[in-house]
C-alpha cells in the first residue's frame, strides 16, 4: 500500500512524540532521588517533557490541517498521537504527586510498575520506527509485548494495594501510596491504549 522511498513526516511527527515520551519515562525511572529538592527537580524536568510533548502534538495538528493527503486516516494519525501524550502527562502527575507527598523512598511496586512503564514505551518507539518504515504488520508484535507489561502491572497493582493494607499502620501513607499506586496503574493502562490504536491501525491499513 505504501511507497518505502521516503519516510513520510506525518510518521516522523508520531516517532518524535515517541521518543519525547520514552526520554521522559527513562528519566523519572533513571533519577536518584534523595531529598525533597531532588522531587522537585525531578518535577520540573517531567513538566518541560510534557510542555514539548504539548508542542509536539501542535504541531502534528498544523500539519494536519495544512496537509490534503495524509498516509493514513487523520484520525488514527491524531488518536495514537494522543493516547501516546496520555502516556507522559501520567508519568508527569506520577512525579508531581511524589513532590506533593514529599515522598523521597519508593517501594519495590513503584520500581516494578516503573520498570514495565520503561519498558513498554521502548516498544512503542520500536512500533513508531517501523510505522516510519511504513512495516504495519510487523507492528504488532510490540503491541502485543506492551499489553503483557500492562497485564504484569495489573498483577502489580492488586498485590500492591492488598499488601498495603495488610502492613501499613498509617492512614496517610496508605492513602498517599495508593495514590501513586493507582496513578501507575493508569500510565500503564495509557500504553495499553496506545497497543490497542496501533492494533486498529494495522487492521485498517495493512
Amino acid at each position: 500500500m505504501f511507497s518505502s522511498r521516503k519516510p513520510d513526516p506525518f510518521f516522523i511527527a508520531l516517532l518524535t512524540i515517541a521518543e519525547n515520551v520514552q526520554e521522559a519515562v527513562h528519566y523519572a525511572n533513571d533519577f536518584k532521588v534523595v531529598t525533597v529538592a531532588d522531587l522537585k527537580e525531578v518535577s520540573i524536568k517531567l513538566k518541560n517533557y510534557e510542555t514539548e510533548g504539548d508542542t509536539l502534538i501542535h504541531d502534528l495538528i498544523t500539519k494536519l490541517n495544512k496537509s490534503f493527503m495524509t498516509p493514513i486516516e487523520r484520525e488514527d494519525i491524531m488518536n495514537l498521537a494522543i493516547k501516546m501524550d496520555d502516556v507522559l502527562d501520567g508519568i508527569e502527575h506520577f512525579a508531581a504527586h511524589l513532590e506533593m507527598f514529599s515522598l523521597t523512598e519508593i517501594d519495590e511496586y513503584v520500581q516494578k510498575f516503573m520498570e514495565n512503564i520503561v519498558k513498554s514505551t521502548d516498544e512503542i518507539v520500536k512500533a513508531m520506527k517501523l510505522l516510519a518504515r511504513k512495516k504495519l504488520e510487523a507492528m504488532h508484535d510490540h503491541a502485543v509485548l506492551i499489553k503483557d507489561y500492562e497485564r504484569v502491572c495489573d498483577e502489580v497493582f492488586r498485590t500492591s494495594v492488598k499488601q498495603l493494607f495488610i502492613n501499613e499502620k498509617d492512614p496517610i501513607r496508605i492513602i498517599q501510596f495508593k495514590d501513586i499506586y493507582e496513578q501507575l496503574e493508569d500510565v500503564a493502562d495509557y500504553c495499553q491504549d496506545v497497543a490497542n490504536t496501533i492494533e486498529s491501525i494495522i487492521m485498517r491499513n495493512a
